[in-house]
This record gives structure tokens, C-alpha cells and sequence, in this order.
């Protein structure tokens, strides 16, 4: 199943000069998020890395030090996208996660520093002694 919507939904170039998705598409098969930007940045995201660093309370905590790892979330996908405005999305995903909201903004960060912050994920698991299983 392949869910999407474009940029009439979702762009309000009055709000920021931060860059703007104009299309985001669900591929669920391969449970990845691709968003397409307005500077031409094109981001493949997995729904592990989306639900690891969900910008919900449960994941992030309620201040500074106070973040939860997530574990055991390698089979997770995503089984709707809610537009909230034309500032954000929220991800529904299959473990009935449902809260936070991705702003445009933040998204974009999870995109543009996908390589430091997974790579920060797994090493908080192996610091916690968990190990991510394999997908394939």
C-alpha cells in the first residue's frame, strides 16, 4: 500500500524559511516515509528510525535527561499520516504509538541528520544491552 499527499496540503510558505515538503509518500511494503522538499532535498525515512525519535512525551521525556529508549521497534510501521494543520503530521503507527506531532521543520532535521542521530540509536541500545534484531 503506498499513501501519500502533496504540497495543497501542506505547505504555508508564510510560516518559516525553513524548507517546505512537497509531497510525503508512505511506502508501506518497505516501511519507509519519503518526503520531498522544496530545495530539492528528498529524504527516505524508516518507520523504526521515525518511531525511535518520536517527538512524543513517552519517547522524549518531560525535560532534558529524562528520554526513553525505544526497543524492539524493527517491525514497526506506519499505518496513517493525519496532516495537523499545514505545520505537521502525526504518524499513527501499528504498535498504536500516536502521539507527537512531526512538524515540517523537524522532520527535516530527522532527514538532513539521519546518519548521526541512527547511528546514536544504536549506540544507546548497545549501551543499554539490547540488540537490534534483523529485519531481512
Amino acid at each position: 500500500m503506498h499513501q501519500g499527499f502533496t504540497n495543497d496540503h501542506i505547505i504555508d510558505k508564510e510560516d518559516s524559511d525553513m524548507p517546505r515538503p512537497t509531497n510525503i509518500s508512505l511506502h508501506q511494503k518497505s516501511k519507509m516515509l519519503e518526503l520531498e522538499y522544496d530545495d530539492g532535498s528528498n529524504f527516505q525515512l524508516p518507520c523504526e528510525y521515525l518511531r525511535v525519535y518520536s517527538p512524543s512525551a513517552e519517547v522524549t521525556g518531560h525535560g532534558p535527561g529524562q528520554e526513553v529508549l525505544q526497543v524492539g521497534k524493527e517491525d514497526v510501521n506506519i499505518t496513517a499520516i493525519e496532516p495537523q494543520g499545514n505545520y505537521a503530521v502525526k504518524l499513527v503507527f501499528d504498535d498504536r504509538h500516536d502521539t507527537g506531532l512531526y512538524t515540517w521543520d523537524y522532520l527535516y532535521e530527522l532527514g538532513s541528520d539521519y546518519d548521526r542521530k541512527w547511528h546514536n540509536y544504536l549506540e544507546r541500545l548497545e549501551k543499554a544491552g539490547h540488540q537490534r534484531k534483523s529485519t531481512d
